[in-house]
């Protein structure tokens, strides 16, 4: 899917791809009204202010390790007498096995590295802002064909016990069929995966569109796409010079280990040999000493 994704031109590009979703969010007037857009139909509530920050660095070189970002870092000026929540969107396409399953465990991380930022040493933590985390992606990620996923931490042993930590997690199916909770987050999320002005099929969404049309027409994104998969294929070939290094360091630390060996093997026999003539040479002096002691 990564590869897949990398070969993509912008033009083609859909909103759950990560350099089209990140260049939207930072898109100067654009990136506050696009997240207002997302939000209002995914919470199905307006937001008057909103920060936006996308996390850094948002592309590059590091965007696979663990913790280098956060697709976009969203968060409400703080009204009176109402805690600051901070959103987290991501889309995703990490279909393999193994990144589905491991997807609540990034979750938890993602929580933690959010936490962490949002609560300074020594602070109350009553003071810990709420986090939402809003994972977008076109696969299923837990088999019930469920449109929205929405995980919060609960007691187990009584279950509507009231705890409320401040975390919580929607997990939005494009495709999904079951508990949709109404016609105009399916319409977004199908957008989303197909985003095509076919699928902009109501007012909100032809706005986003125009929105698209205008970031994927920019040259500084298009430059800026361009220097991505310039800079990727140069980190492969570095990558392949580095795999090519190794291999033959293996094959000459195996072509060493194998004299190595031989030696090892040579001082074996050597070692016998000396032995052996350290026997010879005691043998012929008692032969020697015997054939002194005959003589008259």
């Amino acid at each position: 899917m990564r590869e897949k994704g990398m070969k993509k031109k912008l033009e083609e590009m859909n909103l759950l791809d990560d350099f089209l979703f990140g260049s939207m969010v930072t898109y100067p007037e654009i990136g506050q009204r696009f997240v207002k857009m997302l939000l209002k139909t995914i919470l199905g509530r307006e937001f008057k202010h909103l920060a936006v920050t996308a996390q850094k660095p948002y592309y590059g070189a590091d965007a696979d390790l663990h913790g280098a970002r956060l697709d976009v870092y969203l968060e409400p000026e703080e009204d009176a007498g109402e805690r600051v929540t901070v959103y987290d969107i991501e889309p995703d396409l990490k279909d393999r096995d193994s990144d589905v399953r491991a997807l609540p465990r990034r979750m938890r991380f993602y929580h933690g590295k959010i936490a962490a930022r949002n609560l300074d040493s020594g602070a109350d933590y009553d003071k810990l802002k709420n986090v939402v985390i809003i994972m977008i992606m076109p696969y299923d990620p837990f088999g019930h064909n469920r449109m929205v996923y929405t995980v919060k931490n609960k007691c187990v042993e009584v279950p509507d016990m009231a705890y409320e930590d401040g975390a919580s997690t929607l997990f939005l199916y494009t495709k999904g069929t079951e508990g949709v909770p109404n016609e105009t987050i399916r319409q977004l999320l199908h957008y989303m995966e197909d985003t095509t002005y076919k699928n902009a099929v109501n007012e909100e969404l032809r706005e986003m569109h125009r929105m698209v049309e205008t970031v994927k027409k920019d040259p500084e994104v298009i430059g800026m796409r361009i220097q991505l998969v310039e800079d990727v294929i140069m980190l492969r070939e570095e990558k392949a010079k580095l795999t090519e290094e190794n291999a033959r360091m293996t094959e000459e630390n195996a072509r060493m280990t194998e004299a190595n060996a031989r030696m090892a093997e040579e001082k074996v026999k050597l070692k016998e040999e000396n032995a052996r003539i350290a026997e010879e040479l005691i043998k012929l002096r008692k032969e020697l000493a015997g054939r002194e002691t005959e003589t008259p």
